[in-house]
């Protein structure tokens, strides 16, 4: 049915994407952006007789849109926008809520198929480091969420030396007073708790995964 938007586009001479009924349209000026949204809701209302959403509708640049999760960066490439950001995170504190119960092995399972699927999307993201964030910040989650089964003291204690950690240190961590999420930022933590262990326990890396997009 948008075809005959994209003949209308075209014909004007614009550059523009189309996805289903989402479309971004790109010009030079404000004022030209202006214009083009004014005389193209006027199109689709008066002659296609559709309805715009002129609250999802704007004029604005480039990298301050999102476009099927994309946003641009300053310097025109694609970046994961951060809304979409925002959305994998909630997916993330969803499946290592720290009430659920399940065996870390069950939750990085779980963590994984939705990894695997998000970040073969996201692919054309040229914000690498992006990535790398992410996934300190999901050890960290899964830190914590180790941390939370252990619960408490004395089981934590034990935990941290059969990991590797010195005695003294394991009961100053199992003793601290600081909460859960706190805690999993302790360098006791980070050095029983490694990166290579979760890649042993076959945690997906996006930033692994991203490079090898790229290659």
């Amino acid at each position: 049915m948008l075809d005959e938007l994209d003949k209308e586009l075209e014909s004007r001479g614009h550059k523009f994407c189309r996805y289903a009924d989402d479309c971004n349209i790109y010009v030079k000026s404000y004022q030209a952006g202006a214009r083009v949204l004014e005389s193209m809701t006027n199109f689709l209302s008066t002659r296609l007789k559709l309805t715009v959403n002129k609250t999802k509708s704007a004029v604005a640049l480039a990298r301050e849109r999102k476009f099927l999760g994309y946003s641009f960066r300053s310097d025109g490439d694609l970046r994961v926008a951060p809304q979409s950001l925002e959305k994998f995170k909630k997916k993330i504190r969803e499946l290592t809520k720290r009430n659920r119960g399940r065996k870390l092995e069950s939750i990085i399972l779980e963590l994984n198929r939705y990894l695997n699927g998000w970040i073969s999307y996201f692919r054309l993201s040229a914000s690498i480091s992006v990535f790398n964030k992410l996934d300190s910040w999901i050890r960290r989650k899964l830190r914590c969420y180790r941390l939370k089964q252990r619960k408490r003291t004395y089981s934590i204690y034990k935990y941290m030396v059969e990991l590797g950690v010195s005695v003294q240190n394991a009961w100053k961590l199992a003793i601290s007073s600081k909460g859960w999420w706190r805690l999993s930022l302790n360098p006791v933590i980070n050095q029983a708790m490694p990166n290579s262990w979760f890649d042993k326990l076959g945690l997906v890396n996006l930033e692994s995964k991203i490079a090898k997009f790229k290659i």
